[in-house]
């Protein structure tokens, strides 16, 4: 089954453009950019209509509205909250439903889920599974 494309919507904002996210990690002193950096890939290398912009200061995905924020200040590594955009939305009671069996969700209500990444090393034995929680999450958006 070949991936379904994704219709980015395009953003007035310099903010949501790439190359002001390549400005950003040019500055970035984070101690995981690499980390960060491989993620990016991850991500937009999931589907073509996925775009990257920076929102809540930081490094974040989008489709028709973004989905995915970099969570620069997470104690144990670097995270990756997924959401459901920045408008309310109807969840089922179950919540939004994601095949994750590696376990790489924590839930943090029904409808937003933290991925953390402990380091380079943990982020590679864990990106195909981490791509497929993202191929399956764009569906929500």
């Amino acid at each position: 089954m070949s991936p379904r494309k994704l219709k980015s919507t395009p953003h007035t904002s310099t903010a949501d453009t790439s190359k002001t996210v390549d400005e950003f990690m040019g500055i970035c002193g984070h101690a995981l950019k690499a980390e960060i950096q491989a993620i990016r890939s991850a991500v937009l290398g999931v589907d073509p209509g996925i775009a990257e912009g920076i929102k809540w200061n930081a490094p974040s995905f989008r489709t028709t509205e973004y989905f995915a924020t970099t969570n620069l200040r997470e104690k144990a590594g670097i995270g990756i909250i997924l959401h459901r955009g920045a408008k309310v939305r109807e969840v089922g009671p179950e919540g939004v439903l994601i095949s994750d069996p590696e376990g790489l969700l924590k839930w943090l209500a029904k409808d937003r889920a933290v991925v953390v990444f402990k380091d380079m090393e943990d982020f590679v034995a864990k990106r195909v599974a981490f791509e497929g929680v993202v191929r399956q999450w764009i569906t929500y958006v």
